[in-house]
């Protein structure tokens, strides 16, 4: 019996008319998405280290500031739904240039900022621009060969962790020498070299792949149900899971959901049809997508960075060391492991490999729940999941959004699936926050055990996804 593979249906499928590229012009279009990605993830990596000095230069507190963070991501949920979607009307490439506009603007907005205000407006235009990684997906998927898909959809989720740390490093370097201005300057820099390649480079699209209207009423509640659940999310973790605001919250994310639904039923082009939401190519990818975030990522950046710097229960670091161990590693991994993820789902099975390096990233997180006390185990698993989660896994839920994309859609899959892994992300640390807070064996026990129930569960969400008929992927 032969492995199952991608078949050639499953790329290019948008633009049967549009030979796939080959040789320099393959080369060129995936630098060029490389670069366009890295404009979004250098405002994503690079700023997190400059806070304080940011609080300082608008003469801000370190509280308030920390929007230009919390903005910057529930912007990027937004952007990535509806800009991705908006595509299939207007072309790839056009959209492509004004998320890359939209990025230059907001930035431009951010290094001259002379208050908190225009710097939260610049950050949430720069946010929006995370529609670059679905572009970018879709954009592989419809000019590449079912050869190469799997490996170059690799390389650009590989950027989706940052560059092995280093920019995180360089944004605090530049910081710290020059002012926080200096970091926008940079990215301002690479952003528009990323403007100009797109334009030299991306083809362009013949028609559109779908047909009537945006539909800006669905991409208007969804975007409500976006921020509602964003909120539910930092207020449970803050004020409480019972508390009057957060209930306010998930009352209006219930609402917004069920409006969402009833606004897709009686439109002729909705963001997502109602059909396809209910179908095992949809709901089961994006409930793998959040439960996959909320189970390990809480564990890789938020539980084990506690547990590491604890002096009196965990292992005693000062905030580099720990970051150097415990962050860089399964970063640097992940940067190699992606790539070659994305090949061997090609060539094994893209459902396949998702389940694998679930049961992987299970196995990993017991390990680490059975053996929180001891360092070296630690540190071991953590780098296991840079291969099985910041690899396997990540590239496969990814591939997986574009190749299960309704083909009359071929973005709402990945704009929705880009918004569940910021959903997904935010909640496992809000659910994990308070035990894991409380600076106990017991209480990093607990917030572990929870993170592998909640990963059970992302692989039990997994076994529901199956292939269009006559598909094989």
């Amino acid at each position: 019996m032969s492995s199952p593979t991608l078949d050639s249906t499953a790329t290019a499928a948008a633009h049967p008319s549009a030979p796939p590229l080959h040789g320099g012009k393959a080369v060129a279009l995936v630098a060029t998405l490389i670069l366009g990605v890295l404009s979004f993830q250098l405002n994503a990596s690079m700023i997190t280290p400059a806070l304080p000095d940011i609080a300082r230069d608008l003469h801000e507190d370190v509280g308030a500031v920390s929007q230009v963070s919390s903005l910057f991501f529930l912007a990027g949920a937004i952007g990535g739904v509806v800009l991705s979607r908006w595509s299939d009307f207007i072309g790839r490439k056009q959209a492509l240039v004004i998320v890359l506009l939209m990025l230059a603007a907001g930035t431009l907005l951010c290094m001259f900022a002379p208050n908190l205000t225009v710097l939260l407006i610049g950050r949430a235009l720069q946010g929006a621009s995370s529609a670059a990684f679905q572009l970018s997906y879709v954009i592989l998927s419809e000019r590449m060969s079912a050869k190469v898909f799997g490996t170059t959809l690799g390389i650009i989720t590989a950027v989706n962790g940052g560059v092995g740390g280093v920019d995180g490093y360089f944004g605090g370097l530049l910081a710290d020498t020059f002012g926080f201005r200096s970091i926008f300057v940079v990215i301002f820099l690479v952003g528009l070299v990323a403007l100009a390649c797109v334009l030299l480079v991306v083809p362009k699209t013949s028609k559109p792949v779908s047909t009537g209207r945006m539909d800006w009423w669905g991409a208007a509640v969804l975007s409500i149900a976006l921020i509602c659940v964003t909120f539910f999310v930092s207020q449970g973790s803050s004020a409480g899971w019972t508390a009057p605001i957060t209930l306010l919250y998930l009352a209006g994310t219930i609402v917004s959901l069920v409006a969402f639904w009833f606004v897709e039923k009686k439109r002729v082009t909705p963001l997502i049809a109602v059909e396809h939401l209910r179908s095992r190519q949809v709901w089961p990818v994006i409930a793998t997508t959040i439960l996959t975030l909320s189970g390990v990522f809480a564990v890789i950046n938020f539980t084990v960075v506690l547990l590491s710097q604890d002096t009196k229960v965990g292992f005693g670091l000062d905030a580099a060391t720990s970051a150097l161990l415990f962050l860089a590693p399964p970063a640097l991994i992940g940067v190699f492991a992606a790539p070659l993820s994305g090949w061997l789902a090609g060539k094994q099975g893209w459902i396949r490999m998702l389940r694998v390096g679930m049961v992987l990233c299970i196995a990993a997180l017991v390990v680490i729940s059975l053996l929180p006390h001891n360092e070296a185990v630690v540190f071991a698993m953590i780098a296991l999941l840079g291969l099985t989660y910041n690899g396997l896994v990540l590239t496969t839920t990814n591939g997986l959004g574009v190749l299960l994309s309704p083909p009359d859609a071929p973005a709402a899959l990945p704009g929705l699936n880009g918004a569940a892994f910021g959903i997904g992300a935010s909640l496992g640390i809000g659910i994990v926050a308070p035990f894991a807070a409380q600076g106990t064996i017991a209480g990093y026990g607990t917030a572990l055990w929870i993170s592998v129930g909640i990963t059970v569960l992302a692989f039990v969400a997994s076994m529901f996804i199956a292939p269009r008929r006559g598909q094989t992927i």
